[in-house]
């Protein structure tokens, strides 16, 4: 942590921070807190800071969001968890972001009593194929073409690959934070929760794919700006 490093991070923590303000959806099942713009700019500094620097931004500026009113911790956990998998992406670390999103898969979905696995599996059916994505050739190929695209296109959509990627991670990681607090804190009844992942099944993947989107219009506008500094400065982007 050198003092360009340090800069770096105060920088992207109090940008996170203010993302943090607006809100975009309604979490289900927690009342007055929302997903907010936070959600698109997490994988967008993974990228840029690398996954420890972007990690320790994102859980800088998140907790710092804590106070804004809509930002929750399931916001946080998911932010962080986005982060990390985009950054580790971005640097060639397939393997790290493969064995996270796995496993906070398997937590997600095996929860005791309340895990999508016991309740409504069919829930997880677009966090499975955000998984085959990650370990198909379909990811290699947008990591190379993130950094070495030849046209404007390629770079988009190895940019949206990566971030659809990295949402979901960050979606399951929230999913999984919402489970333990939903259970046994706040209620016992597990019909409720089913309801729960039934809504959930037809609205994530939608809220995902545009917040991937939106992460890919800032992601990219922000890597042509930066890519000639990076050169001289030794920036991740």
């Amino acid at each position: 942590m050198d003092t360009r490093n340090l800069a770096l991070v105060i920088s992207f923590s109090a940008l996170y921070a203010v993302f943090c303000i607006f809100p975009i959806f309604q979490i289900i099942g927690l009342p007055y807190k929302a997903i907010t713009a936070a959600a698109v700019m997490a994988p967008v500094i993974g990228v840029i800071l690398g996954p420890y620097l972007g990690t320790f931004s994102t859980a800088v500026g998140g907790m710092i969001g804590l106070s804004t009113g809509f930002f929750s911790h399931v916001s946080l956990f998911a932010g962080v968890a986005a982060a990390f998998c985009a950054g580790s992406l971005h640097i060639g670390r397939r393997d790290v972001c493969t064995l996270a999103y796995f496993s906070l898969l398997l937590l997600f979905g095996f929860c005791p009593f309340v895990g999508p696995i016991w309740l409504y599996p069919q829930l997880m059916w677009f966090q499975i194929l955000g998984f085959v994505i990650l370990i198909s050739p379909v990811q290699s190929w947008a990591i190379k073409n993130m950094k070495n695209a030849k046209n404007n296109h390629m770079r988009i959509l190895g940019f949206f690959a990566t971030f659809l990627v990295s949402t979901l991670a960050g979606q399951i990681a929230g999913s999984f934070i919402f489970e333990l607090t939903l259970w046994p804190l706040f209620t016992a009844n597990v019909n409720v929760i089913k309801e729960y992942w039934q809504l959930l099944a037809l609205i994530y993947p939608v809220e995902r794919v545009i917040i991937a989107s939106a992460s890919t219009l800032v992601g990219v506008t922000l890597h042509k700006t930066l890519k000639p500094v990076s050169r001289e400065k030794g920036f991740n982007a």
